[in-house]
This record gives structure tokens, C-alpha cells and sequence, in this order.
């Protein structure tokens, strides 16, 4: 008798692990593979216990090419959508090493303080987001059935509407039919974004603006470091080849300057030149960054130099989005109420100058 899919598993099905879903697989699978269990046997079990859909069918699969004689790495590598760059590095780093638990326990915790700077960073800017939407809300629904009922009455009375309130009478019919069209070209944008926000047409500009971007700029600076350094810090550490380590932090630092940056820099000390150097020259890394790796480039400690840093921007970008989160709360009220109180209070007016008319 075929099993009945439960509701929304289509959908379920097709949901791409998250961070924490990848940061759970690489925990438990070190795990295991300190324990004892063979490779094989540790993905499926794998594949059985975790709650995405997707990851479980993937994770089937590398069972399969492992058992067939490929290495975990080049397994994992066939599915880069899912699979982030850094994650294959280290997988092979700690297969060619021999401490590939060590390895997986690394990756586990670079993905568990990622996601934790971005559930920060979220948490702060889901009030003002949910307050905005709310307050668009209000006033689109103001427009279509309060001011037309204003207006109506408005005409009965006669006489000159106060320029406040003519602009939401010249609103009105706008909001009518531009509501439908907005939530569709929404529908539609939001369709657009997900298949080509990772063009790098897109990143050009898109990018270089997210950290331009007034009050969250400095924030998205931070937080692009904090990964950078981590990131780096944990394949240097493994052992992966500085030239391998900047490809691979490239294409995980979710930024197209800094991937630019990073390839401009691998060439420089391809040519012979150290890391700090060519960092110098280009301003997306602050110079505090720059001057402790080359601190650490002369004594010998990079890896934990490059850990240090991350631990200082995991703070920064913690203190900054608190400061951000009791600022943005106040400010929001504030212009919520601004808006809805200019409203009312501009469909109020023709009744005072109604008022003074009469006396």
C-alpha cells in the first residue's frame, strides 16, 4: 500500500538545508567517526536521522559513491548548491591528514558561529521589517476604504480641501489598483531574486550598496570580516595550501568584493608576495585586520591570529546589533506614528476649516 505524503511535503522536499542543518550533519558525523563507525555507515545513518528532506536524499546518495570507492570529499563536491566550498576543503584537508573527525568538529563549529552571528543579525531586524509591513498595511487600507468615505462627504459639503488632505484624495484610487499590482510584482521579484541573486551581475551591484548602506553598512562590514577571518583561520589551521584556503574562503564569503579581493590577492602571493601585503591595497579590510596578520604572518601563529580577529568581530557584530535593536525599536513607533497620525489628521482638517467657515 504506496505511504501517504504528509501535507506540504512537496514543499519540504524541496527546502534546501540551512546552515544549522549542515552545522548538526558535520557535529554528529564527528562524532561518530571518533567513535568508531565506518564512513558508510555513518551517512546513512545519517541520512536516516536528519529532519531536511533534501539533505537526507543527498546524503543517500554519498552514501552510495563512497561505497563505490570515491573519497567523501569528491562525494560532496557533486552537490556545490548544498555543499559550501569551505566544508568539501576541509573534508578533504582532514581525509589527506588522517583527522578527518577533527576536521568535521571544525566545520561544525565554524557553521554553529555563523549561524549565530546571522540569527543576531535577523532577530534585530525582524521588529523594524514586521513594523514597516504593518504600517504599509495600515496605510494602504486607509487609503481604499477610509479616505473614499471621507471624500464622499467632502463633495457634499463643498468648498477647497486643504493640500494635505487633497494628496490622500488623489492617493486613494492610486492604492486601489496599484495593491494588486505591487503584491504581484512582489510575487514575481521575490521569484527573480531566488534564481538570480547569486549572478554576479547582481553581486556587482547589490554588494558594494549592503556595506555602503547607512547604520546597517558597518554592521554587514563586521560580519563579513568576522566569517573571513573564521573561515580562513579554520583552513589554515587544518593545513589546506594558502592559494587552495583564499579560493575557498572566496566562494564562501557571500560578498563579491571580498571575492574579488581575495583572488587579487592570491595572485600577488602566488608571486612570491605574503598575505598582508597585498591586503594593504584594497579597502574593504580595515586596518586593524591587516596589521594583525601580518603580526601573525611574522611570528608564526596566522591560524591563531586570524581566530582572534573573528572573536573580536563575533563581539563587535553582537554589541552592534543590540545597539541597533534599542535604537530602530523607538524609532520605528515613532514613525508609524507619524504617518498614521498625519492621516487622520489630514482627513480632520476640511472639518475644522468647515467649522471656522460657519462661525
Amino acid at each position: 500500500m504506496p505511504v501517504k505524503k504528509a501535507p506540504f511535503s512537496s514543499f519540504t522536499d524541496r527546502k534546501e538545508p540551512s546552515v544549522k542543518d549542515l552545522a548538526v550533519m558535520c557535529r554528529q558525523m564527528a562524532t561518530m567517526v571518533s567513535a568508531g563507525l565506518t564512513i558508510i555507515k555513518t551517512i546513512r545513518i545519517l541520512a536516516v536521522q536528519t529532519e531536511n528532506k533534501k539533505l537526507a536524499v543527498i546524503l543517500e546518495k554519498v552514501a552510495v559513491d563512497v561505497e563505490s570507492g570515491y573519497s567523501l570529499s569528491t562525494s560532496l563536491a557533486k552537490y556545490p548548491e548544498t555543499m559550501p566550498p569551505l566544508l568539501i576543503g576541509l573534508v578533504a584537508a582532514g581525509e589527506s591528514g588522517g583527522f578527518l573527525d577533527q576536521a568535521l568538529e571544525n566545520i561544525a563549529g565554524t557553521l554553529e558561529r555563523d549561524n549565530e552571528l546571522k540569527s543576531t543579525v535577523k532577530s534585530a531586524l525582524t521588529y523594524p521589517t514586521a513594523v514597516l509591513i504593518m504600517a504599509l498595511m495600515a496605510v494602504i487600507a486607509m487609503l481604499i476604504w477610509v479616505v473614499p468615505v471621507f471624500k464622499t462627504m467632502f463633495d457634499r459639503l463643498g468648498g477647497q480641501l486643504p493640500l494635505p488632505t487633497q494628496i490622500l484624495v488623489w492617493l486613494s484610487p492610486i492604492a486601489a489598483w496599484g495593491s494588486p499590482v505591487l503584491v504581484v510584482g512582489a510575487f514575481f521579484f521575490a521569484r527573480w531574486w531566488r534564481k538570480n541573486k547569486n549572478e554576479d551581475k547582481v553581486r556587482q551591484v547589490i554588494d558594494p550598496f549592503k556595506i555602503k548602506f547607512p547604520v546597517l553598512g558597518p554592521l554587514q562590514r563586521k560580519l563579513l570580516m568576522a566569517r573571513f577571518t573564521r573561515n580562513l583561520s579554520s583552513l589554515v589551521d587544518a593545513g589546506v595550501p594558502m592559494l587552495q584556503a583564499f579560493t575557498l574562503v572566496g566562494e564562501t564569503s557571500d560578498n563579491w568584493q571580498m571575492k574579488e579581493a581575495l583572488a587579487r590577492i592570491q595572485s600577488a602571493v602566488r608571486l612570491g608576495s605574503s598575505v598582508s601585503a597585498p591586503m594593504n591595497n584594497e579597502a574593504i579590510f580595515p586596518p586593524m585586520v591587516t596589521r594583525m596578520i601580518a603580526v601573525g604572518e611574522e611570528s608564526g601563529s596566522l591560524s591563531t591570529m586570524l581566530s582572534k580577529i573573528a572573536d573580536f568581530y563575533d563581539a563587535e557584530v553582537k554589541a552592534t546589533t543590540a545597539q541597533l535593536t534599542a535604537l530602530i525599536e523607538p524609532l520605528m513607533v515613532a514613525v508609524v506614528g507619524v504617518i498614521v497620525g498625519g492621516m487622520v489628521i489630514s482627513l480632520y482638517l476640511p472639518m475644522f476649516t468647515i467649522y471656522n467657515s460657519i462661525h
